[in-house]
């Protein structure tokens, strides 16, 4: 072919291809459906992008839903056969668990295409669930060991369908749909445990936990057809990840050789430690109002239990009620405004300034709303801002990483919150020195996600 054959090429490709993309705001450009319409109101839901979308919040709804179930029956379990104590030892023995747990999650992964993968974990965790069911209906006690398997279920489960999400969305996708799918996740905790509240009395523990058995083999087949759905409009490309394996290399091997990782392993981390520790605080200080209010006489225990309970159902109602409208109006504004990694300071900002506050003033009635806050952004936004920080990663990061991360690197945050109450008990330390030490593991943390802020702007330019 000679030069005015190539030129002529170009001409009619050129041609061609202006004529094929309608100009924007013609009849031929795609039109959002009524069901991207109504999404939009959330987020940014783009033409083709709906139904999958819809698919994969309702899939999280569930998921959660089902978690919550399982979370009322292992609190029901734990403190009647174990007790508090019991329970703080079963959290601590779920991060040495996990580092067997992880990498055999790996070696799975590397054996599994993604489908095969979702599906034998999903079933894998509905069978175990029969088991419980089963040795738990003769009378055997399984508060420990299904309170430390109810712990793993979570972290992986949710984990690995967030990855799912990352691995079938683009970054720009990610950034808007993510905060729908955030939504799902919102109702299903505040419908879960609205429903397990309603149930534990009448059913008892062992028929909820049959009943979550039924939805997360729900969960896997929403999660199948949410697949489909949008590896059918995206293609070819994206249908060959079904059936690709991943790499043979590990999450905690994937985790230590890269810096951007290995940064959101820190924050999570740190996250857990400052976010647990001011629980621990606000705990102390509705204790010493306990004390002033009710009294301290053992005979006055009932009371003292009442005034508690009834105190914490309202400071978990205020706090489902606001995550579920930062999730549902904000979140999405949030990131269209200031991007993911701008989103990365909201979180550890309220968090400083909830412990500056404390050491200014401790009042509860202060506290309270601050830590109402700040485990709200934590619950909807930073929660968004964690998966889609992956966006930008491999497959084997979506998948082994998280996995790791959001399994063994939260409980090891537990520990370690649990490593800072046990030196600040044993120093003697009040309710102002506790409020330091985590204000300068705050101060940590903010440095942690400027570095974060900065590998993400070298990983994804383009998204800010």
């Amino acid at each position: 072919m000679g030069a005015s054959d190539t030129e002529a090429g170009k001409m009619s490709f050129a041609t061609t291809t202006a004529t094929d993309t309608p100009p924007l705001g013609s009849d031929l450009q795609p039109r959002k459906s009524l069901l991207e319409k109504t999404l939009s109101i959330i987020s940014d839901v783009q033409p083709g992008e709906g139904l999958g979308a819809l698919i994969l919040t309702i899939n999280l709804f569930t998921l959660l839903g089902a978690y919550y179930l399982l979370k009322t029956v292992r609190e029901s379990l734990i403190l009647a056969e174990g007790g508090a104590e019991v329970k703080a030892y079963s959290s601590a023995a779920q991060a040495i668990i996990l580092l067997g747990v992880v990498p055999l999650y790996g070696w799975i992964a590397t054996h599994l295409n993604r489908n095969r993968l979702l599906r034998f974990t999903t079933l894998f965790f509905a069978s175990n669930l029969i088991i419980f069911y089963l040795v738990g209906r003769t009378g055997t006690r399984i508060g420990i060991v299904y309170y430390i398997w109810v712990g793993i279920f979570n972290v992986f489960s949710v984990a690995q369908l967030w990855s799912f999400a990352t691995d079938l969305f683009s970054q720009s996708q990610g950034k808007r749909l993510f905060p729908l799918l955030g939504v799902g996740a919102s109702a299903g905790a505040v419908g879960g445990a609205w429903i397990a509240g309603r149930l534990i009395g009448p059913l008892g523990p062992y028929k909820i936990i049959l009943i979550s058995a039924a939805v997360i083999c729900v969960c896997s087949a929403l999660t199948r057809l949410a697949g489909y759905v949008i590896t059918k409009r995206a293609g070819e490309q994206e249908k060959k990840k079904d059936t690709e394996t991943l790499s043979s290399e590990g999450g905690f091997q994937l985790l230590m050789r890269d810096r951007y990782l290995l940064l959101i392993a820190i924050l999570t981390v740190l996250l857990n430690i400052v976010s647990l520790s001011g629980d621990f605080i606000f705990g102390k200080l509705l204790v010493n109002q306990t004390n002033e209010v009710v009294g301290t006489a053992a005979s006055l225990m009932k009371a003292r239990k009442a005034y508690i309970g009834s105190y914490y159902a309202s400071y978990y109602e205020w706090t489902n009620l606001v995550s579920f409208i930062i999730q549902t109006f904000l979140v999405s504004r949030i990131f269209k405004r200031i991007g993911v990694r701008g989103s990365l300071f909201v979180l550890p900002a309220i968090s400083l300034a909830t412990f500056v506050t404390i050491l200014a003033s401790p009042i509860l009635r202060v506290v309270r709303v601050l830590k109402i806050a700040e485990n709200s952004t934590n619950y909807s936004l930073q929660n968004t801002v964690r998966h889609a920080l992956l966006l930008p990663t491999s497959r084997e990061a979506k998948y082994k990483v998280k996995a790791a991360i959001e399994t063994f690197c939260v409980r090891l945050g537990d520990v370690l919150q649990a490593g800072v109450i046990f030196v600040g008990t044993a120093l003697h330390f009040n309710v102002r020195a506790f409020a330091t030490m985590t204000l300068v593991i705050t101060v940590l943390w903010l440095f942690v996600a400027y570095r974060l802020y900065i590998e993400h702007k070298h990983l994804a330019p383009e998204c800010h």
